[in-house]
């Protein structure tokens, strides 16, 4: 061998056909469906408080935040060294610098803090960019959020509360609620023997002295899932001698102890790392009663509908931030003997993601629009009960396969740890399985249109904003029809299929009403013309599927 020839032994590679990290962009400049959205349903005014939290969340140092906080997960320390209960979970400071990032820009507060028009939707787009950035905190987020119209319905306890849990301040100390300046707050209301059916809860609680709204009662019971126990304070559903009940459980009592709350456990969960979810037994736990008795279901209802939009919001900006990863692979990597963005079946597959993607934020903010005017229009009112449910069931259904299809346009580089992608797709299944599964949501959309038929008409009116815009469209929408009415058992067997056939029809309806027609006819096509499959990557001829990429590319410029 001469010395022409001899390897230099010490130096086995050079790195490249790699792209480049998707750090330090602004994740709302760079996503142009997010802003059209934004403006179209009435957040615009929010823009600059958007765009600030789009850099914080696109940021290098923010992103690096996430990873920690996922890779050293939250410890339970029910002891001190002495034998006393302290029942506490110590989480990684990355963990509190994001909940507290998130907190000082208000993501749980902004439409109590901010009551005007398109509040709601301007706080989706805060919480859509949180999703992309750090997922397991947005429970804690989403529930100290969707607290508040529960706790208003006692006047008594909001005027002791409300401030501190509206406060930009995040507070992680132990210690009791009203000597902090802001709170968090958790829910504990699934038991083992219940699971979805509350109905089932066997928890008991006991008043105190007088009974009634406002009153303070010991509960006794075991929950099965109580979700971020470091919270202040718990929404609880408990048994009174009247039924089941909605309570607000203090980690602290009034008089300085340390309330009857042990933490049994932390749940070894598939993802959702960041945030610990805990069993507990309630050994005489004092409680104030939120409302009548006997009337816990119907008073945390409003709790329950605004955690389970958070769950579609969430899910599309999972998804968003999935695809995102796609775009900047392809748009950088080559393979086969050209740039994997030049190949046309990569193209069919990224584009088909990207109207995935799109699909589910026009959904998600048309409900975060309805959510700001339902106080004043019945028919928003009754299309946001209608449309939670749908878009909970679909989005949150879609993304799992989303990110799983996304994980192979980037090869083994997509399932390695250090990739975002594992993260995403183990944060996925969660909210589809929080605040009701599929089976409930659907069987939710059944019972909504059996107690108010006129919400199906609602439905139509809505889908009708876009008749004759595109014949695919107008087709499913009286195939939809003529589902109508739905009848006993046959209806609920196929619960599933027509919570489809409405959610394909609320999203074509606001892709073609939104305006851009690549995305438009392309979801048209594929979903709704027969033209597409069951997997991602099956546009029809004739998809603009680089114009549709153009437009979802996450960096101010495209390739």
């Amino acid at each position: 061998m001469n010395s022409e020839e001899k390897p230099f032994l010490a130096e086995t590679h050079e790195v490249f056909n790699q792209p480049p990290p998707l750090a330090d962009i602004n994740l709302y400049d760079q996503d142009i469906a997010l802003r059209e959205a934004l403006h179209r349903e009435g957040g615009g005014w929010a823009e600059e408080r958007v765009r600030d939290y789009g850099a914080l969340a696109g940021s290098e140092e923010m992103i690096a935040l996430g990873f920690q906080a996922n890779e050293f997960k939250p410890v339970l320390h029910t002891h001190d060294r002495f034998g006393h209960r302290v029942d506490r979970v110590d989480y990684h400071p990355a963990y509190h610098r994001i909940l507290g990032t998130a907190i000082a820009h208000e993501l749980h507060a902004l439409p109590w803090t901010h009551p005007r028009p398109g509040a709601h939707v301007a706080r989706a787009a805060l919480e859509y960019l949180h999703a992309q950035m750090e997922a397991g905190t947005g429970c804690p987020l989403t529930m100290t959020f969707a607290c508040i119209p529960v706790i208003r319905q006692q006047a008594d306890v909001a005027r002791l509360w409300e401030a501190r849990i509206t406060a930009r301040h995040y507070d992680p100390g132990d210690r009791p609620a009203l000597t902090k300046p802001g709170l968090t707050i958790g829910m504990a209301m699934t038991e083992k023997q219940g699971g979805s059916d509350v109905r089932a809860n066997a928890t008991r609680a006991y008043p105190l002295a007088n009974r009634g709204a406002g009153q303070a009662y010991e509960l006794v019971g075991h929950k099965w899932f109580c979700s971020a126990p470091m919270s202040d304070a718990f929404l609880v559903l408990a048994r009174t001698q009247t039924g089941l009940s909605c309570f607000l459980l203090p980690r602290w009592r009034p008089d300085g102890q340390r309330n009857a709350i042990h933490i049994q456990r932390l749940k070894n969960k598939l993802g959702n790392a960041s945030n610990a979810s805990s069993e507990v037994e309630f050994r005489g736990a004092y409680a104030h009663l939120l409302g009548e008795e006997g009337q816990g279901i119907a008073t945390i209802m409003d709790m329950v509908a605004l955690t389970r939009f958070d769950c579609m919001t969430g899910s599309a900006g999972l998804m968003r931030q999935a695809v995102s990863q796609v775009a900047h692979h392809i748009g950088h990597r080559a393979a086969f003997g050209k740039p994997l963005i030049e190949q046309a079946l990569m193209q069919n597959v990224a584009a088909d993601l990207l109207v995935e993607s799109e699909a589910a934020l026009a959904l998600a903010f048309r409900v975060g629009r309805a959510l700001d005017r339902h106080a004043l229009e019945d028919s928003e009112r009754l299309f946001v009960r209608l449309a939670t449910a749908v878009g909970k069931y679909w989005i949150c259904k879609r993304a799992p396969a989303h990110i799983n299809e996304a994980q192979e346009c980037l090869g083994g580089a997509g399932y390695v740890e250090e990739s975002l992608l594992p993260r995403l797709y183990r944060e996925a299944p969660v909210n589809s399985i929080w605040e009701g599964s599929g089976n409930v949501q659907c069987l939710d959309v059944l019972r909504t249109l059996a107690r108010r038929p006129d919400t199906f008409e609602v439905l139509l009116n809505e889908l009708r904003l876009a008749q004759g815009a595109d014949r695919r469209l107008d087709a499913h929408i009286a195939g939809l029809q003529d589902e109508w009415p739905l009848t006993g058992e046959d209806g609920e067997y196929r619960a599933r299929s027509i919570v489809e056939k409405m959610a394909l029809a609320l999203q074509g309806s606001l892709l073609v009403r939104a305006g851009c027609a690549a995305v438009a006819d392309a979801f048209c096509a594929a979903r709704l013309g027969g033209s597409g499959g069951r997997v991602y990557g099956t546009l029809p001829k004739g998809a603009d599927c680089r114009a549709i990429i153009t437009r979802g590319w996450p960096a101010a410029s495209p390739p």
